[in-house]
């Protein structure tokens, strides 16, 4: 069973990033090496992209750290009033699609610039400078507001264990608020810090959804972006090797910030003393500073659902909340609105992509949690062996792999006969195939938290009676593990309807989602299309998180008793 997990494995993580690999090792990749990297072309190729992909991740992972590090100091150490509340809307932006983000602002900032209908403060008669409809500056505003939840979930968890006698013998000895706060809170929050700036520098790299629909149309290219083109264009080497850079980027960051973190000292904060967490009170500042906070949280949350939401009942951009119709959504087609296009729930191509996300979603749910069980049992079970350390160490392989480029390795290994075996490029199969691979990180680690916390006794007393692996693995793990097999089932079944990244370049005619399909309406200046399809997958993701609760409740009734 083990060899096979390790087979299993080395098929879907390790044989196409080396297939990738070996693409770029062919006359034709070296000549693409050098194409990107050695030739009048590279300025564009690599030099420009890379340089606009460091200045976006730099740019949100400091902007993430301090909206996300001021939002959860405010949570957690002050007194502010409606602390629950700003939490709540500072978790929010996260479950929306960063592709949302783009197109609300687009409804709202769009000018004349590249023709079409203008967005709502250009019709105002509001001149809007293109720096601030296209280009950079938009793209790192969008991405700051859509990755800041990330950055204060992390942080606001380790402010938590900030205890209190630390606080208080800090206060004791003397030491002023700005003392404590770098002196003690910053050095104790410090993993957590390097982490969210980790994290949210990886995702503005590796996004492609916001630099695509805010900086393509003014030819500001990421790595991302360039590495759609290339393979788009049928320039499949060429869009390899920047498949190649990009992991690199990405796998450089992650490793030096991981031996930023291992080389300090630890400082331990959770103790059997208790785990009181000292409130520093913010006096004429507190309804001030909750106005900006729910502010924030409105702006980033329910403010581009409201005008994604406005623009799906437009006839124009320009006029928001006015004239509303739902031909978008129920709309027969055939008149002169949206060149006699169906509305959403009439339309066969839309429908077939929104069953086809729905499929997706809960196969790629299934087949992970099913291969993220067995790959955390095997690893706990046999943990500090050298098989266990495989399984570990390449099971998380894909958490350094952006999506896009993850895709790019697929195309690769897959997009060409092997063998007897045909091509899966435009399959479904290839879909499920990428997407359980690319998720595979979260299902183990939801496998290891949940296995970890059972008792081996259990198991050995039901093997001793004659109780087999898969006898034990229904009546015995699954249903204690149930919990968190259901939240990492749902984790991966949001991701993939929302994600846009990973399905870019395996999407075709043949295998529409709704991500791609909102993309394509974007692009072609289908607004009202592409915002409607936006909403549809939101409400997916929230009624999908829904019923995971009420199911663990369902599953799990004598934790009631």
């Amino acid at each position: 069973m083990p060899t096979i997990l390790l087979a299993v494995v080395a098929l879907l993580v390790v044989a196409p990033l080396l297939r990738i690999l070996w693409a770029t090792l062919t006359p034709e990749g070296l000549d693409a090496w050098v194409a990107v990297l050695a030739s009048p072309l590279s300025q564009n190729l690599w030099w420009r992209p890379l340089i606009d992909t460091l200045l976006l991740g730099l740019g949100v992972c400091l902007g993430c750290l301090l909206l996300g590090g001021f939002l959860a100091w405010l949570v957690v150490l002050t007194d502010l009033p409606g602390r629950n509340l700003i939490g709540m809307l500072s978790s929010l932006p996260f479950m929306i699609p960063s592709f949302a983000g783009a197109l609300a602002w687009g409804t709202l900032f769009r000018n004349d610039r590249l023709g079409g209908a203008p967005g709502y403060f250009q019709a105002q008669g509001i001149s809007i400078p293109d720096w601030l409809a296209w280009g950079l500056v938009p793209t790192l505003i969008v991405l700051v507001a859509h990755y800041f939840s990330l950055a204060y979930t992390i942080i606001a968890a380790a402010l938590s264990s900030v205890g209190a006698d630390l606080v208080e013998a800090g206060q004791m000895a003397g030491a002023r608020r700005s003392r404590i706060l770098f002196g003690i809170v910053l050095p104790v929050v410090t993993p957590a810090l390097v982490a969210g700036a980790s994290l949210t520098f990886a995702g503005a790299v590796s996004n492609f959804a916001a630099p695509a629909l805010l900086g393509l149309p003014v030819r500001m290219h990421t790595l991302s972006t360039r590495l759609f083109g290339m393979i788009d264009t049928g320039q499949t080497e060429r869009g390899f090797v920047l498949a190649l850079l990009l992991i690199g980027v990405s796998a450089t960051l992650l490793f030096f910030s991981d031996r930023l973190v291992s080389g300090r000292k630890a400082f331990t904060t959770v103790t059997g003393k208790g785990g009181r967490t000292k409130r520093f009170p913010l006096g004429i500042w507190r309804w001030p500073l909750f106005t900006l906070a729910a502010a924030i949280g409105v702006m980033t949350s329910i403010v581009p659902v409201l005008v994604l939401a406005a623009s799906s009942l437009a006839p124009q951009s320009g006029a928001l909340f006015s004239n509303w119709t739902l031909y978008f959504w129920i709309g027969e087609g055939g008149g002169e609105i949206a060149q006699g296009q169906a509305g959403l729930f009439r339309n066969p191509v839309l429908i077939d992509a929104l069953w086809t996300t729905l499929r997706l979603g809960v196969v790629v749910a299934m087949t992970t949690m099913v291969l993220g069980l067995a790959l955390a049992y095997t690893i706990v079970r046999n943990k500090g062996t050298l098989l266990a350390n495989a399984l570990s160490q390449l099971a998380f392989l894909p958490l350094l792999v952006p999506s896009i480029a993850f895709a790019a390795a697929y195309i690769a290994l897959f997009g060409a006969p092997i063998g007897p075996l045909p091509s899966l490029y435009g399959t479904f199969a290839l879909l499920v195939l990428a997407a359980t691979a690319h998720n595979l990180p979260y299902a183990v680690q939801a496998g290891r938290s949940v296995l970890g916390q059972i008792s081996t006794d259990i198991e050995e007393s039901a093997r001793l009676t004659g109780a087999g692996f898969l006898r034990r693995m229904a009546v015995i793990i699954v249903p204690l593990a149930i919990r968190g097999l259901l939240a990492g089932a749902i984790l991966v079944f949001v991701k993939m309807v929302r994600d846009l990244s990973l399905v870019v370049l395996l999407f075709t005619a043949t295998s529409p989602v709704l991500s791609m399909v909102a993309y394509r309406y974007a692009s072609e200046g289908f607004m009202q299309f592409a915002n409607a399809i936006t909403l549809l997958i939101l409400a997916i993701c929230l009624v999908a998180s829904f019923l995971a609760h009420v199911l663990q409740h369902r599953v799990q009734k004598w934790k009631q008793s």
